[in-house]
């Protein structure tokens, strides 16, 4: 199928509120997504990152953070390959987690409770970056972490049209926003930057 028609039907089923995976039930009824992987797998697929799989700002604003001394984390909604995977694409971070590992996945309070247990450090100095507003913005900040929406991709577009946007502790168009965000709202170094996927 053409990709615009596949994100097509993905913002949609983002608009209704539906996990994005029923997407794939939409083009082939009764799609198996873990017999899917397997099978990839066996044909000598393997998950990984390349440069081109992030957006251009991801890795330099990390490496400025991290600079500036903050502690950088990564969690997300992610198979358990995840975490090497973003190891060996370069991605400059203390911590890299997933929700396979975890065996929690967010928008869980529980996942909130690892990320800061991961940080090493109290919710109150934890900033969780995320697109979405159901499973990073307001989860985030239940557990009393600031909570940062940035508008960009799928949901970051159609969430940001939702009057719970206005929840977010900021909200920043692009990653290059955040150093001088963090600063606008007080966040020392000491706190960590996390951000999910």
């Amino acid at each position: 199928m053409p990709r615009l028609t596949f994100f097509a039907v993905l913002g949609a089923a983002i608009e209704r509120g539906e996990h994005h995976r029923t997407v794939f039930d939409r083009f082939r009824p009764g799609f198996d997504l873990e017999a899917e992987v397997r099978a990839r797998k066996a044909a000598g697929w393997s998950y990984r990152f390349e440069l081109d799989d992030f957006y251009p700002d991801a890795l330099p604003c990390l490496g400025r953070l991290r600079a500036d001394g903050y502690r950088i984390g990564v969690a997300g909604n992610q198979p358990a390959e995840a975490e090497a995977a973003l190891q060996a694409a370069g991605v400059p971070a203390d911590f890299i987690a997933t929700s396979a590992r975890w065996g929690v996945d967010k928008p869980s309070p529980e996942f909130f409770t690892r990320v800061a247990h991961a940080a090493g450090l109290p919710s109150a100095h934890i900033a969780y970056v995320g697109d979405r507003l159901d499973n990073d913005i307001a989860p985030a900040l239940d557990a009393g972490m600031t909570a940062i929406f940035i508008r960009r991709g799928p949901w970051g577009h159609i969430h940001a049209a939702k009057l719970v946007a206005g929840r977010a502790s900021a909200v920043v168009r692009c990653l290059g926003e955040l150093p001088e965000v963090l600063a606008a709202l007080s966040l020392t170094a000491e706190a960590t930057p996390a951000g999910g996927g």
